[in-house]
């Protein structure tokens, strides 16, 4: 999990710095970290509160981007099988994209059940405790930097990349660009509902083009 980490690290330090240039407590800037645990979702939620959104645009814009949760726990759920409800809790909830990665590999069939178990839950851990410590000295540090430096423009254009680099095929092209005129056309509904509608009308019209095209 330790590349993955590094690799992940600068953003978590991106997102405790958004926090701290936005003016939002660092303690509930902080906390997001576990409460969303999922650094696109958590930085749509720092900006989103930071516009005084609502709690209801929050968690739906939190939810919508986080569905791919949802793929991966289908994945994941032959492994899970016959384990505690505790236990499957802690697993799911550390469930992300690097922990899924790690957990592939983990249930590759190379070792004992028990083993992997351990393998996978011990490596999420390790991403967990990483991501909130890169956080809290993000949240720490952003607070000394001087706000010319506008380090919270970093975080939207960390978005734009990942989903440039996401959107591989045709249907994935066709949603972001739904997604993004919806996401204007609305821009001006109340509760900042604009980004919520958008990124609903990208994944219903996504998904449309996939189910056509196979």
């Amino acid at each position: 999990m330790l590349p993955l980490l590094a690799g992940v690290a600068p953003f978590g330090l991106v997102i405790g710095v958004t926090v701290a240039e936005l003016g939002l407590p660092h303690l509930a800037g902080w906390s997001l970290g576990w409460l969303v645990y999922a650094g696109s979702a958590q930085l749509a939620a720092v900006g989103l509160l930071a516009g005084s959104a609502s709690a209801v645009v929050v968690v739906a814009s939190v939810a919508v981007i986080n569905l791919r949760l949802a793929l991966y726990s289908a994945a994941m759920a032959p492994h899970w099988r016959g384990t505690s409800t505790a236990w499957r809790l802690v697993a799911a909830y550390l469930l992300i994209d690097p922990s899924f990665a790690v957990g592939t590999q983990s249930y590759d069939g190379s070792r004992p059940r028990r083993q992997a178990h351990l393998h996978y839950v011990g490596a999420a851990l390790v991403l967990w405790v990483g991501w909130l410590i890169v956080i809290g000295i993000g949240v720490t540090a952003g607070s000394t930097m001087p706000p010319e430096l506008r380090l919270e423009s970093i975080g939207p254009l960390y978005l734009v990349t990942l989903v440039v680099m996401a959107a591989r095929t045709a249907a994935a092209r066709i949603g972001v660009a739904v997604a993004v005129v919806t996401a204007v056309v609305t821009s001006l509904l109340p509760l900042h509902l604009g980004p919520a509608v958008g990124m609903a009308a990208g994944l219903l019209v996504g998904s449309l083009v996939l189910r056509r095209s196979s």
